[in-house]
């Protein structure tokens, strides 16, 4: 009994759940006054704390290009962790993940997308990627040949943080928050609540409409945002194809034509078993190992390099 306790203690998703609660604790250092020292990481983050311990490397990406600058650190936080542990980092660390986590608890039975249907899905991602990249790349251009008063002023926020501007980690994060308290100032000030909701801009609006979307979701299919609709995945799908991290499926310990555990447990919907079995680094995966979890055979195991 006490043995088979302490495997269910040591389990890889119990220990990456803790480790997203501590890295969410350290990402808000600044909100509870701690010392901070900024560095990008390509997690959905918010910058609307600041100074921030951590920044998002696509808002920072989109940040520079709006002051007509090469983003070469956002573009090398991109690069050296998709390299050097791939997508981990969705699964591990991501505070947005960690929610969409949460969320995945609410509601135990799920809604079954078919596998056809979750290709077609997962290429939304990259939609929204180059629909952000053009809107940013499109007004640095803009803006450096001296005309882009016209192009800014008819796009407004979306001039300066195309994807930020709506991510639902910046709605939930700072947006959230922010109105919270400037409701509880203005309430200790005699003013009407619903004059102060009356008086919020559009933009909030159409940001808690997506949040509340978005989670909606990934209380039915787990990790919803990160399979379909997050531009930094796409990005890092991509590095994660040259990443030194992977996974190996051992094919003697291996119940291929009897067990489909590892498929049905992973919340990316990677086809483990069509997967080449010395290593495979698929785009999807975030290395959340609860396909190592799920085997019974202790089949599935890291590969670095």
């Amino acid at each position: 009994m006490e043995k088979d306790i302490k495997q269910k203690l040591l389990k890889f998703n119990t220990i990456r759940i803790i480790i997203q609660f501590l890295s969410f604790i350290l990402f808000s250092a600044a909100i509870f006054n701690l010392s901070s020292l900024p560095f990008l990481l390509p997690i959905l983050w918010t910058w609307g704390f600041e100074p921030n311990i951590v920044g998002d490397a696509f808002t920072a990406l989109q940040l520079t290009l709006y002051e007509i600058r090469f983003p070469l650190l956002a573009l090398a936080s991109f690069l050296i962790v998709g390299v050097l542990i791939g997508k981990s980092l969705c699964g591990w660390v991501c505070p947005f993940g960690l929610v969409q986590d949460l969320v995945g608890f609410i509601k135990r039975k799920k809604m079954k997308v078919s596998l056809q249907s979750h290709r077609s899905f997962i290429y939304i991602k990259y939609g929204v990627l180059t629909l952000a990249l053009f809107i940013s790349v499109t007004f640095s251009v803009s803006k450096f040949a001296g005309i882009h008063r016209g192009y800014e002023n008819a796009i407004g926020i979306f001039a300066k943080l195309p994807f930020t501007a709506v991510s639902p980690a910046e709605s939930l994060f700072a947006a959230l928050p922010k109105m919270i308290q400037s409701v509880t100032t203005s309430l200790s000030g005699g003013m009407d609540i619903l004059s102060y909701f009356s008086n919020l801009p559009a933009l909030f609006w159409v940001q808690l409409i997506l949040l509340v979307g978005v989670l909606m979701l990934a209380a039915y299919v787990p990790r919803s945002w990160c399979k379909y609709f997050c531009p930094i995945g796409a990005i890092m799908a991509v590095l994660n194809k040259f990443s030194f991290l992977g996974l190996r499926r051992d094919l003697i310990k291996c119940a291929k034509g009897e067990c489909r555990l590892c498929v049905e447990a992973c919340p990316m919907r990677v086809q483990i078993l069509s997967l080449p079995w010395e290593k495979f680094s698929d785009p999807e995966c975030i290395y959340c190992l609860k396909c190592v979890d799920a085997c019974p055979n202790d089949a599935i195991r890291l590969k670095y390099p």
